[in-house]
């Protein structure tokens, strides 16, 4: 199965990678604090947003974390 996701590593206090699958409209978060979460069903707009917030962590709180259903991967 072909990885599709997209990485890039940000500069954040509480994210250290961000990945996206434009395909799946799957967004992976992985945290400093080690784990790694898939959300599903994110619209592209969403990651792009999320990819020039001035905050990225607080984007990810106030507009992905509770609105998308996840699944922790590691």
């Amino acid at each position: 199965m072909e990885d599709r996701m997209e990485r890039t590593a940000v500069k954040s206090r509480d994210i250290a990678i961000i990945g996206y699958d434009n395909q799946k409209l799957v967004l992976e978060i992985a945290f400093r604090n080690g784990g790694v979460y898939h959300y599903s069903s994110v619209p592209e707009e969403v990651y792009r947003t999320l990819m020039t917030a001035p905050s990225q962590g607080t984007y990810f709180a106030q507009t992905i974390k509770d609105q998308y259903p996840y699944q922790k991967i590691t």
